[in-house]
């Protein structure tokens, strides 16, 4: 596990400075706009360049120095942040400069997530994979609870261009620890499907949905995350500006919120990695998808109520991670090391297409569908005005209370699927 750890704690303080960024700019934009939509475009933005890499991205993960691969993401964030910088002090930063940034970012975030994720299989035995899978849930929850505070702390005393250079200070410490680890290769699988390398996309991808196609337990896991991938994108782009508009703008609330939200997120990564987790991992994935879905509708209902907030910010933290944890940890024993590259870019694909297209009208049907129908005197605030109150926010918490509570009725219900139910068994 040391090589692993040495890597998790460079990415840990990369992803600490990635978060101050996000966090500081989202509230720029935010103020600037004073609309869901252009947040959407954002995470849209991001998405596409992951969609259209991730086919050669699974090639290359396969084929050449996964350590390499990974050095290369990091230095195109930072170089992302740098033209943000320079933006800045030239006071030429625009909203359309972030869709750009994003879509760097997406794009080679890709190329090192896969080939970190693809590299955990050969750099821990296979009854650490949860743990390994909760070590990156702590990574990210913490990240919660340290980058609020410490990018309203940073953006008070220098402003935002003082939370890009943090940035950039974290992005050299994920390159150093990079630097010092050597990265195993995977031995050749031994599938029959496993075609000669190709650097073609059209090849990759044929291989993946085939490898995916032949086990009757990974499509059924596959469609499950499908519908959870659509569901959460279309809370989760709503989930900042819902909050932060039913907080009366209060950067602080918001902040405390999401701290709080990272607390309980990292207090469930902790317990996931030293319990290890569930024997049988769907449990994991079902029960933490319900009860995770379960806390967004009562951030649906919270309202203005930041005590509220904060303690199903707490509650639905716990859960997070653990339909990720657990379901990686499914995905990483009945994947063979040596194509997981190539399986795994698919399944990103096809899952990210979805999570896509639900950010890409989350927005939209918030600003012009949900929140005018929950102003006072439109047609839905007579019918959930008492449950959602009316005005700004009150359309975007009915819309994430919707959506949540199918995500909740699709959790519960894959118990009544057998090869969800039992897909570490079945082949």
């Amino acid at each position: 596990m040391q090589t692993f750890l040495i890597i998790w704690l460079g990415q840990f303080a990369s992803i600490l400075g990635s978060g101050m960024t996000n966090f500081a700019i989202t509230i720029w934009a935010w103020e600037l706009t004073g609309q869901a939509t252009p947040l959407s475009l954002i995470v849209v933005a991001t998405q596409i360049p992951k969609l259209l890499i991730s086919p050669f991205a699974g090639v290359w993960v396969d084929r050449f120095n996964r350590k390499y691969l990974m050095l290369l993401g990091d230095l195109a964030a930072g170089l992302s942040t740098i033209a943000l910088l320079l933006l800045l002090l030239n006071d030429q930063l625009q909203i359309w400069h972030l869709y750009v940034s994003g879509a760097v970012s997406g794009l080679f975030g890709r190329i090192q997530g896969l080939a970190n994720s693809a590299s955990v299989s050969l750099l821990v035995p296979e009854k650490h994979y949860a743990r390994a899978s909760a070590f990156d849930s702590i990574k990210l929850s913490s990240s919660y609870i340290v980058t609020p505070a410490a990018a309203g702390l940073v953006y008070a005393a220098a402003g935002l261009n003082g939370v890009f250079f943090v940035d950039l200070m974290t992005f050299g410490v994920a390159i150093a620890t990079l630097s010092l680890v050597t990265i195993p290769q995977p031995p050749q699988p031994n599938s029959a499907l496993n075609p000669p390398s190709s650097d073609k996309a059209l090849p990759s991808l044929l291989f993946g949905v085939r490898y995916l196609w032949q086990s009757a337990s990974l499509k059924v896991l596959l469609g499950f995350f499908i519908v959870n991938s659509f569901i959460d994108s279309i809370c989760f782009s709503n989930l900042f500006p819902m909050a932060f508009s039913r907080t009366s703008a209060d950067s602080s609330v918001l902040g405390s919120m999401f701290a709080f939200f990272g607390l309980g997120g990292l207090l469930g990564g902790v317990t996931l990695g030293i319990w290890g987790g569930p024997k049988r991992r769907i449990h994991g994935v079902l029960i933490g998808n319900t009860i995770w879905k379960a806390a967004l509708i009562g951030l649906a209902l919270a309202g203005s109520s930041v005590m509220t907030f904060i303690i199903t910010g707490l509650i639905g933290g716990f859960c997070s991670p653990f339909p990720g944890s657990c379901g990686q940890a499914i995905w990483r024993t009945k994947v063979e090391p040596g194509v997981q590259g190539r399986v795994f870019a698919t399944r990103y694909l096809i899952i990210d297409l979805v999570g896509t297209s639900g950010a890409a009208i989350a927005g939209p049907l918030a600003d012009y569908v949900f929140e005018p129908a929950m102003q006072p005197g439109g047609p839905l605030a007579h019918l959930f005005g008492d449950i959602f109150g009316v005005g700004i926010g009150a359309g975007m918490a009915l819309q994430t209370a919707l959506f949540a509570s199918l995500g909740v009725l699709i959790a519960l219900g894959g118990y009544r699927v057998r090869r969800l139910r039992q897909v570490e068994v079945i082949s």
